[in-house]
């Protein structure tokens, strides 16, 4: 993916607050500038589809445009399901589309469909295929890079020519091979990397079986190491470690900072995970949905451009991720009130937090 920056990140804000202008003056008027915004996220397997993507976008739009329509779908990691539901919003006369495709190759007919019936089709997270109209994520190379230095840094010594297992994502999305591309960056020539494997889905009990034929193949004492793609991901490699009695765990790296991820990283099982504030996300995609869907520039709104396997220079905001480990839970996840101390600390982790300085 090629990206070619144009602004600082202050564009963004100014391009979200014009957005929120144009959406208080025109919805506020007459309830005639309304029309609907479809949503299609992928799965369920990542819990930051449904508990945090979803409401916050669904708020923002409904800020920007009092009189919109929002219809949500969940395609349950099935492209054939998330096919249908974009058949169906253009059917019924969507005014916008903000697709997190499942399978973007799968979905370019899709997109294509859409542009035909001239329904503008913004891609969230994932950067997908066919004539879109804009593009709202987080930088994966960047993701990957703080993925593979957070894992050398755990690793000490052994980050000299240790061996590690590579836990990477779902083929079928862009993202993955993002990641891996960021932290091989890292990662090559600093590492052995013994295993390397692609989760199906995003899943836990995929990541589960590859990491036990990990051990079986390198044996319990030969993994110094594993970078895993995300939270779910590495929720399946360190319960795979602990039943195979591998102690002390390797340090194991992980992305979306899901809130039993941050309890297992004040456990002291998981090392890391990337948080990527989801409000940012959420705001930029909404205030570019509601200016396509009025027919307006989304210049104000994106900061660079990138270019897809299909189609060249499209509008881009690529925001920055954040590395996350157990002495700066509270000045990021905290402090942004992603979780309260309460909640990531139940009595069980309330020595663990308090070691770690999480209380209040």
């Amino acid at each position: 993916m090629r990206t070619r920056t144009r602004n600082a990140l202050t564009a963004v804000v100014a391009g979200l607050m014009a957005v929120f202008a144009a959406g208080c003056s025109e919805g506020d008027g007459d309830g005639d500038n309304g029309f609907t915004v479809g949503l299609l996220l992928p799965s369920r397997a990542v819990p930051r589809w449904e508990h945090s993507d979803k409401p916050m976008i669904e708020k923002r739009v409904k800020e920007l445009c009092p009189d919109c329509t929002i219809r949500y779908a969940n395609a349950e990691n099935d492209a054939t399901s998330q096919r249908q539901q974009m058949n169906s919003l253009v059917t019924k006369g969507a005014g916008v589309i903000i697709l997190d495709a499942v399978d973007p190759k799968a979905l370019r007919s899709s997109v294509q469909a859409a542009d035909r019936a001239d329904v503008p089709v913004l891609a969230y997270d994932r950067l997908a295929e066919g004539p879109i109209s804009g593009f709202v994520s987080f930088d994966g190379a960047e993701v990957g890079k703080l993925q593979a230095e957070g894992l050398l840094k755990a690793m000490g010594e052994e980050a000299n020519g240790g061996r590690i297992v590579m836990m990477n994502g779902d083929p079928a999305s862009p993202n993955a091979a993002w990641y891996e591309e960021g932290a091989r960056s890292v990662l090559d020539d600093k590492v052995t990397i013994g295993k390397a494997y692609t989760t199906l889905g995003w899943r836990t009990d995929n990541a589960h079986d590859n990491m036990s034929a990990a051990i079986s193949s390198l044996g319990p004492d030969g993994i110094d190491g594993v970078l895993a793609a995300n939270d779910s991901i590495a929720a399946g490699v360190i319960a795979a470690l602990k039943s195979a009695r591998v102690s002390p765990l390797p340090p194991v790296t992980g992305q979306d900072a899901d809130l039993d991820a941050v309890q297992r990283i004040v456990k002291g099982e998981q090392t890391m995970t990337v948080y990527k504030p989801f409000k940012q996300e959420a705001d930029a995609a909404a205030a570019m949905a509601v200016a396509l869907g009025r027919g307006e520039s989304v210049d104000s709104v994106a900061t660079t451009t990138v270019d897809s396997p299909t189609t060249e220079n499209v509008p881009a905001v690529l925001l920055t991720p954040v590395g996350v480990t157990v002495d700066t839970i509270a000045q990021t996840l905290v402090k942004d009130g992603v979780y309260t101390i309460d909640q990531i600390c139940t009595p069980k982790l309330r020595p663990a937090c308090d070691q770690a300085g999480l209380t209040g």
